[in-house]
């Protein structure tokens, strides 16, 4: 007895090209997803490479007494105007923008009774004071030093993918006593 084949309904061949469908729709996915993680943890390391710089520029202009002298240029060797500082990475090529603010929040006074005679940071602060407890018209008790406060702001933009990071520091400096928030 011979067989007939019978009409195939192409029911296999659906399930199939649906299944096909899936897999390929997964491995777009998959792929956008890691795309977009790429992106981010880009982002993130140029983010981090501002912060650093920001970082380093407010470290370089705390670590000499110019700020407080020149507060309007305060780095030694800005890149393109005053108080700027161009961040390479050894190749030439500018990679990050570090504007530098500083500002003098005040000055106070340091008042003799308030050194330690034994320190000679504070020695020299009564190099040349004069005597002045129970004379008339004396004006007050104070040191030939002052204590100034200063705010250092580095603001650090990367020159490629515009990401921003702000670091703000205070800083205290002995100064001379005739010393005046400029």
């Amino acid at each position: 007895m011979t067989r007939q084949p019978r009409r195939q309904r192409g029911a296999t061949l659906i399930v199939s090209l649906i299944m096909l469908l899936l897999i390929t729709l997964m491995a777009i996915s998959s792929f956008t997803l890691g795309k977009s993680n790429l992106q981010i943890v880009g982002n993130m390391q140029q983010r981090q490479q501002a912060f650093a710089a920001a970082q380093s520029a407010v470290a370089t202009v705390i670590s000499t007494t110019q700020f407080s002298a020149t507060p309007a240029n305060a780095v030694a060797v800005p890149c393109t105007v005053a108080n700027t500082i161009c961040v390479t990475n050894g190749d030439g090529v500018t990679h990050e923008n570090v504007a530098v603010t500083v500002v003098c929040d005040s000055i106070q006074p340091i008042p003799v009774s308030a050194l330690d005679f034994a320190n000679p940071n504070d020695a020299g602060c009564l190099i040349g004071q004069s005597q002045d407890t129970g004379v008339a018209g004396a004006a007050n008790s104070n040191s030939m030093c002052s204590n100034s406060v200063w705010d250092v702001q580095a603001s650090a933009t990367d020159a490629v993918s515009g990401a921003n990071s702000i670091i703000d520091q205070g800083i205290a400096v002995r100064v001379p006593a005739s010393a005046v928030c400029p």
